[in-house]
Parts: C-alpha cells; structure tokens; sequence
C-alpha cells in the first residue's frame, strides 16, 4: 500500500458526515417550510372567513332594510373622538341617499301629504329628517330644487309645541324659520317644510294636507 494515499475508513467516515450533516439542514428547511406554510394558510383562513362573516353581514342588512344596493366608504380616523361603532370601519347608505355627518338622506318628489311622507320613509327604515344644526340645514339645502317645497320631520300635535318625530328636543335657538314663521295664517298649520323664498331657504309651517315632496332620514349602516 501507498504510504501518501489516504485510508479508505476515513474517507467513508468524512462522507458520512456530510450526508448528516445535509439531511439535518434539509430536515430543518422542511420544517421551517411547513411552519411558513401553515401560518399562511391561517391568515388566509382568518381573512377568508371574516370577508365571509361581513358579507353575510351585509346581505342579513341588505335584506332586513329591502335596500338591493349599498354605497360605502372606508372611515378614516382623524381624531380620538369619532361618532363610528366600535370596531366598525364602513359606513354605507342606500343607492341613491346622500351621505353627511353619521346620517343618509333620501329626497322623495313623489308629492304627498305630511303623514303619508312620514309612512314613506318609515317603510324605508328611516324618518322625516330632523335638523339640529347649521351645517345639517346647509346641507339639504344644497341638494334641493328652489322650485319645490319639501316635508320635514316637525310638526304641531297641538297649542304650538313642536315636535320632532324621533322625539328629539325641539331647541329654538337651532330653528330655521322664515321671517314672520310659523305664523299659522289658517288656524291648521300644523306641520313643517323647507321652502326657498327671495331671501333663501328657510322653514314654513303649513296644512299637513297639503301634496309636497319630502326628506327623509336615517342612520349610516356601519361593517
């Protein structure tokens, strides 16, 4: 035997090793692989499911309020404070309402007396609109027809006490009536609308009888 050549055993015993040591490191990538793999598949499991969970959610809406189409936006939260459900960051409003603040708005020309327009919109899921404040008054009156007159949501059951239909507070510092309104010149003005005369939008009491077009109102839906 060649004194230079190296010893056959420990030939076998260095490949031996590398065998071991590979088959370590392709377990160990395995594992990391399977690892990687089912976390993966969790999240995708847990998205799959609360995308399910949420249309669901919006189907059982869909077909409680009759409403075939939503229209949502993302919320976006710029302050601590935020009139937003708690762990809600949709907010919808049927086709065809306009959105402002936490509320949706639908304007009726179908042109009807002050109780039928307030059956209208209660078999919308929603109320004659009621209106607290400056921007809210703003609003509407952007979007209406200066050349029709429009229901609203307040109204006399008796003695001039005005009355909300969601049993609000009428608050008379946040009123916004014509000059000389509500006069009540017929002894039945009973009911409320919004009219446009040469010195703007304003409110005006009038016979509940009377055929108008109408607002209504109600809460955003919220996934």
């Amino acid at each position: 035997m060649d004194a230079d050549s190296p010893p056959a055993p420990q030939k076998k015993t260095m490949s031996h090793e590398s065998f071991h040591r590979f088959s370590k490191l392709l377990l160990t990538s395995i594992t990391i692989f399977l690892l990687l793999s089912k976390i993966i598949l969790s999240i995708a499991l847990i998205t799959l499911f609360k995308k399910y969970f949420q249309l669901l959610d919006e189907k059982e809406v869909k077909k409680e309020l009759n409403y075939p189409e939503l229209e949502c936006k993302k919320e976006h939260f710029l302050s601590k404070v935020s009139t937003t459900p708690q762990n809600k960051v949709w907010n919808c409003c049927p086709k065809h309402w306009k959105p402002f603040s936490s509320h949706c708005y639908f304007i009726s020309t179908d042109s009807t007396s002050w109780s039928e327009s307030k059956e209208k919109c209660s078999s919308m899921g929603a109320h004659l609109m009621v209106i607290h404040s400056q921007e809210e008054q703003d609003f509407i009156t952007k979007i209406l027809d200066p050349k029709a007159d429009y229901y609203i949501g307040l109204s006399d059951p008796g003695h001039r006490q005005w009355r909300w239909v969601d049993q609000t507070p009428y608050n008379k510092s946040a009123t916004f009536w014509h000059r000389g309104e509500p006069n009540n010149k017929k002894n039945n003005e009973e009911c409320v609308e919004i009219s446009h005369l040469s010195s703007g939008w304003g409110w005006n009491d009038t016979p509940c009888s009377g055929k108008e077009n109408s607002v209504c109102q109600m809460k955003k839906i919220y996934f």
